[in-house]
């Protein structure tokens, strides 16, 4: 995705702050801001915001299974399976 097109000053941030709100909400793509012609920061709306915390959380999973995989932190699904049929039927 290029955001060259989703670039505005501070100055306009400040003096259209609802419109860049309403705008965001409807468009789901990030603003940047510039402060003295350099990027500064990036907005974005609140929906679209939790699903980029949401996937680096599972991203986040997934990187700590490699690290057990890569540890030889695994066991064979057929003894995990097993321990919890085990574990079912003493219930």
């Amino acid at each position: 995705m290029r955001y060259s097109s989703q670039v505005k000053p501070i100055s306009y941030l400040k003096a259209n702050a609802a419109e860049v709100l309403t705008r965001l909400a409807e468009q789901r793509e990030p603003l940047v801001i510039t402060q003295n012609g350099e990027a500064k920061a990036v907005l974005q709306d609140v929906a679209s915001f939790e699903e980029t915390q949401e996937t680096l959380a599972l991203l986040k999973i997934l990187a700590l299974g490699n690290q057990d995989v890569a540890a030889g932190k695994v066991k064979p699904v057929a003894d995990v399976i097993a321990r919890l049929r085990a574990n079912q039927a003493a219930v």
